[in-house]
């Protein structure tokens, strides 16, 4: 087995970072699945969750659990402190100028949705376009869309290369007076690539367009800073981000907020109801109707805690060298088809094994312990450019070993002697 040079760079960047004790903090990892280790390579749809998650969610429900908000008891009170420390830990987090601009969703698809029927409503109208990228997921394709088949705007497609870049200077080409609103995925889930989104905002905010970057894929492997990028919106959730599902948030700019219609009505975002007319809650509580996901958004705060508590640049160079150690290794291998080769990428590999379908691939690979993800990753555009069905998707995170990655290819080994 050859060693690339990038992979030595890698495994030497990495040297000191003690996997195996960031391991025990993950209980799940600990656990055999049909009768092999678990080799939980599928962290780009969920991340696994370490004990400090658990714990602050059995905490919560143990001694906190309550209403937030209007409650005349301790209980309440307490809930409604610890809800409200985790917005300001997803404000530093994200490295937002004020809490109030943080605002609960369900997760990223959500936070994307509410910008589209708010925002988007609001401003954009027949004659004006929308843009976004092929590589995107579903859920910042279809809601943008929606929109412009309500509104009469055109949507425009940022296209991508057979590398799995996206090319910026078509996107300039598609940039104009017209362009409302630019949203594009910060890393894309299918292939991995890093898109350029700090030059994307700076040439959208020269012609006065808005950008959301869905950063659902970003924040669990680099930190995020708004102010830095100088995003409008930005959206991620906390189930990838080693936090529990059902819980995200949506940044957005002060002023784009406070001039933006609600999103839901209900509890909560009402400042005053009569029979007479209504009017609505300050930032935040203007966009979060009914009662929140409380607990989430406690064991989302102790996520990005435990994350934080971390060396991040350690975690990094750790995962850069597993995505180099498996690249290598799939190199060795003539009947592999690597999909998404982008010079910047994140520890992502999608790959087809020639002749085999990934759903037959996934299933053998599961039967030897190895969960990865199988099929279009809610990313049918791109897939339908490769002109495949999908993808099997090995994941890596800063839990998983180069022992993991060498077992996923024993594993690819018995799977072409028994499909091909």
């Amino acid at each position: 087995m050859t060693t690339s040079v990038a992979e030595t760079v890698a495994v030497e960047a990495h040297k000191g970072f003690d996997v195996d004790l960031i391991r025990k903090d993950f209980p799940i990892l600990d656990q055999e699945v049909n009768g092999h280790p678990l080799v939980y390579l599928d962290n780009a749809a969920t991340t696994q969750k370490p004990q400090a998650v658990i714990d602050a969610l059995a905490a919560y429900y143990q001694a906190d659990n309550s209403n937030v908000h209007r409650g005349a008891h301790t209980l309440s009170d307490r809930a409604t402190q610890a809800f409200e420390d985790a917005r300001v830990v997803v404000q530093k987090f994200l490295n937002a100028s004020a809490s109030e601009e943080i605002i609960w969703t369900r997760g990223t698809t959500e936070g994307i949705n509410l910008v589209a029927q708010t925002y988007g409503r609001a401003n954009v109208q027949a004659g004006d376009n929308v843009i976004i990228s092929a590589m995107e997921h579903h859920s910042n394709i279809v809601p943008w869309q929606m929109l412009c088949e309500q509104s009469g705007a055109e949507l425009r497609v940022i296209p991508v290369n057979d590398k799995g870049e996206l090319q910026f200077e078509e996107f300039l080409k598609l940039l104009d007076d017209r362009t409302k609103l630019v949203s594009v995925v910060h890393v894309s889930n299918a292939l991995g690539s890093i898109n350029p989104v700090e030059d994307i905002i700076e040439a959208a905010h020269k012609l006065n367009a808005k950008v959301l970057v869905d950063g659902a894929q970003a924040v669990a492997h680099w930190t995020i800073d708004v102010q830095a990028l100088d995003c409008d919106f930005y959206v991620f959730s906390g189930h990838k981000l080693y936090g529990p599902t059902g819980i995200g948030a949506l940044y957005g700019k002060k002023a784009l907020l406070d001039a933006m219609p609600p999103y839901q009505f209900g509890g909560e975002m009402i400042e005053q109801v009569s029979f007479t007319g209504t009017t609505f809650n300050k930032l935040p509580y203007k966009y979060e109707a009914g009662t929140p996901n409380i607990a989430g958004a406690v064991g989302l705060a102790a996520a990005i805690h435990y994350l934080e508590s971390l060396d991040r640049e350690s975690l990094i160079a750790h995962e850069d060298a597993l995505l180099a150690h498996a690249q290598t290794r799939a190199a060795e291998i003539p009947e592999i088809q690597l999909i998404g080769t982008a010079e910047k990428k994140v520890s992502v590999m999608s790959f087809l094994i020639k002749g085999a379908h990934p759903h037959d691939v996934g299933t053998l690979l599961d039967q030897q312990g190895v969960a990865v993800r199988t099929g279009h990753h809610c990313a049918m555009p791109i897939m339908e450019q490769y002109c495949i069905p999908g993808t099997v998707r090995a994941s890596f995170t800063f839990y998983n070993t180069i022992e993991e990655v060498d077992a996923l290819f024993d594993a690819i080994n018995k799977v072409k002697m028994f499909l091909l």
